[in-house]
């Protein structure tokens, strides 16, 4: 599956585009040239301008894993990847801070309680969500709801969300902690009013700098049940089949997207950048001669693989899960592969590129400077480590075992 990069582009007058004429894919690529224009101050201001938001918020993006019920776009898991990706390859930093909030509301979408999705999603003013669903929090139960005390790291996209996630472990008064009816510890992920959070302003790191994925806390919010869904939850409240991706395999496929994007960035940079270039030595311009030829061949070759492969497996896993109403083993396991291998080959990819792009790898402001820095960070999250293969390689070996 190759990526048309075909651009939309507004009228003549510079109007404001017809959003609803559009599929979603085509207004990723329409702003894909205001996110562009932005990537500099985005990255020097460590946050995603208020032109992107605004961009984002009228394409109706932050939107696309909503059901149609509540006014979204109700994608499938794959036509979301690709709008990721797109966003992605506009800027890293963007990607990954899209992916924040729209993989995350997708979850949200389908495992709160119906009254919680339709307060947050169902009118006009949809809301935007960011945070950490790890259980590092404390909630105790009161009447109606929880009240929420802790601290989070990494709050993606949070700058200009309206709604706040918090990974909560609920105890009694005491403090010890519940457990459900099955044995399993009483963990909610659930979401908090902008107002109600504290922002630390401490990201301060090499790559994805534009995602202002700082640190945040709440001190004793209120939450009301509807506005917290079970952390463990293995059965959404919705039944359309992307919601029976679960948790993580929502979450997994939004990182592969952003490694998609990131790998076609530096690709093109590289193409760009050796095209007619001299250098000391070379018997042709670095883009003519036969070595970088090869290996751009065969990098190439390996983005377009395992896109093709993870593209291919979710769109499995979709398809299963809205059949069955739950993934298999073996997809559950081939769905983490997937993009774990999606951020191994990103590594490769634009350590090649890096490699090619001589002063370009490290100028700032460039896309490819950029690109070997976001892809630094990129490959480094928990959610992709090297651990996630090992937990995938028993039902992997069991598919092949049975033939």
């Amino acid at each position: 599956m190759t990526q048309s990069t075909t651009i939309a582009t507004p009228d003549a007058e510079g109007d404001s585009p017809d959003w609803a004429t559009l599929s979603y894919l085509d207004r990723a690529r329409l702003i894909t040239p205001l996110i562009e224009g932005e990537a500099e101050s985005i990255e020097a201001d460590k946050r995603v301008t208020d032109k992107v938001v605004d961009a984002l918020r009228d394409a109706q993006l932050f939107w696309i894993l909503v059901p149609k019920s509540l006014g979204g776009a109700g994608l499938g898991i794959v036509e979301a990847m690709e709008v990721n990706e797109q966003i992605a390859y506009a800027d890293a930093s963007v990607g990954w801070a899209f992916m924040a909030n729209a993989f995350g509301t997708g979850i949200l979408a389908g495992y709160l309680p119906e009254s919680g999705s339709e307060f947050l999603y169902g009118g006009a003013d949809k809301a935007i969500t960011a945070g950490m669903s790890a259980p590092v929090g404390r909630a105790v139960k009161v009447d109606g709801g929880l009240r929420a005390t802790g601290k989070w790291q990494f709050g993606s996209g949070s700058d200009y969300a309206t709604w706040i996630g918090v990974g909560l472990q609920v105890t009694d008064a005491d403090g010890t902690p519940l457990k459900t009816s099955d044995g399993q510890p009483d963990a909610r992920f659930a979401v908090v009013p902008r107002d109600s959070v504290e922002f630390l302003g401490n990201w301060d790191v090499a790559g994805l700098v534009g995602t202002g994925s700082q640190d945040y806390a709440v001190s004793d919010v209120f939450i009301p049940e509807e506005l917290a869904m079970s952390t463990f939850s293995t059965t959404p409240v919705r039944t359309d089949g992307v919601y029976y991706m679960g948790l993580l395999g929502i979450s997994v496929a939004g990182h592969a997207a952003v490694a998609f994007g990131l790998m076609r960035r530096a690709l093109h940079e590289v193409a760009k950048i050796t095209d007619g270039k001299q250098r000391v030595g070379y018997p042709s311009p670095v883009g003519d001669y036969a070595v970088f030829q090869f290996e751009f061949a065969k990098y190439e070759a390996e983005y377009q693989s395992a896109r093709a492969y993870a593209y291919d497996v979710y769109a499995q896993a979709e398809e299963f899960a809205a059949r069955e109403g739950y993934l298999s083993p073996e997809l559950t396991a081939r769905v983490r592969q997937a993009a774990t291998w999606a951020h191994h080959v990103t590594h490769r990819v634009v350590s090649f590129a890096h490699l090619w792009s001589g002063t370009q790898s490290f100028r700032n402001p460039s896309f490819m400077g950029r690109a070997t820095r976001d892809s630094s960070v990129l490959t480094q999250h928990l959610l992709i480590d090297n651990i996630t293969m090992i937990d995938a390689a028993p039902a992997l070996l069991d598919s092949w075992k049975a033939g």
